[in-house]
């Protein structure tokens, strides 16, 4: 006759929770040494991720201009080298368009800085006023009760010189993978697809890869024909008010509009910065910020919602975190990269 099962005791109760709870710690612990893991070797592969990472994002994005090239019989090899020289030939345009202007302004900084002190010659007062009633504290308190505190300059100003074959290095790796990932997506398309062990798991991963790099093309293609419009209309707002520079603050708009919600902020205290600098009477002051401000709201509550079908739904404050974690991992190429996902 079959002995009937021994009723679990209240020992062996805490002994499976217990075993249950060490389980969970241990695995908890394993999340999190993969994490430090992770997070050390995005820190250590910067110099290699980065520039690989932003090249497959821009080859996403040209994807679709070398297959328009490679129909009129260019071979892939060419086709990807016409959208590296282009991509160069941008940039290079950008930088001979607005290098002028850009000096100019650095070489009026100190002058805008002696304004802005003009500006705020009026908190001088309340200022004195504070300083007046710490020296006082510090009279009752005494001259034994002071800290003395002795910062002592130690930092090393790392020239140019020993940055540029770092910088050299990453813009070679960006170039060089760029051109061969755009040469090179069809192979590699094939490549994976080789992989699926059934033709329904091809059928399904092609559809993938295909609707991956429409998607993203037209996305990213979109987002910058917007952001192209917002930088022409900040502009020409800015030429009609009599801003100096026009073209070099439609361009920083343009750019900065990459950057949710901290990109305008930047944009604002910049245009202030200015405006306070180089203007006496409030409007001329705030006439510019409020052009701007016009300007973005008309694109974030209009224009992107009609074009891409969207609004920015993301926490700024987890938008802004990820910013900067992206900065400290890879530099400005993994903010610039977080900022096209956002």
């Amino acid at each position: 006759m079959a002995r009937a099962a021994r009723p679990a005791t209240p020992q062996d109760m805490s002994e499976s929770q217990f075993e249950r709870i060490t389980g969970n710690a241990a695995r908890v612990a394993i999340v999190f040494m993969g994490f430090l893991a992770l997070l050390f070797a995005l820190q250590v592969g910067q110099v290699f991720l980065a520039p690989v990472t932003l090249a497959i994002v821009i080859g996403l994005m040209f994807g679709p201009v070398a297959d328009r090239v490679e129909r009129f019989g260019v071979p892939p090899a060419l086709s990807a080298g016409v959208v590296v020289l282009m991509l160069i030939g941008v940039i290079a345009a950008g930088v001979t368009l607005f290098a002028v202007p850009l000096s100019e302004w650095v070489a009026r900084a100190p002058m805008i800085w002696a304004k802005l002190q003009q500006q705020l010659a009026s908190l001088q007062g309340p200022l004195q006023s504070v300083s007046a009633f710490q020296e006082q504290i510090s009279s009752i308190l005494g001259s034994d009760s002071a800290m003395a505190v002795t910062v002592e300059d130690g930092g090393q100003v790392i020239s140019l010189a020993m940055l540029a074959p770092a910088i050299l290095a990453q813009m070679l790796i960006f170039l060089a993978s760029l051109y061969f990932f755009v040469a090179t997506r069809d192979h590699i398309r094939i490549s994976v697809l080789s992989l699926c062990v059934s033709r329904r798991m091809r059928w399904r991963t092609a559809h993938v890869f295909r609707d991956v790099e429409q998607k993203v093309s037209r996305f990213l293609l979109s987002i910058t024909f917007i952001n192209f419009c917002v930088g022409c209309a900040v502009s020409l707002a800015m030429w009609a008010i009599g801003m100096p520079s026009p073209i070099l603050w439609g361009a920083m708009a343009a750019v900065l509009n990459y950057i949710p919600y901290v990109g305008q902020g930047v944009m604002v205290l910049v245009l202030l910065a200015v405006g306070l600098g180089t203007q006496t009477e409030l409007t001329g002051i705030l006439l510019p910020v409020a052009c701007y401000v016009g300007i973005n709201f008309v694109e974030g509550q209009i224009v992107t919602p009609h074009f891409i079908g969207r609004t920015m739904t993301l926490n700024p404050f987890l938008i802004f975190l990820s910013i900067t974690f992206w900065l400290w991992a890879w530099g400005p190429v993994g903010g610039w990269w977080r900022c096209l996902r956002c």
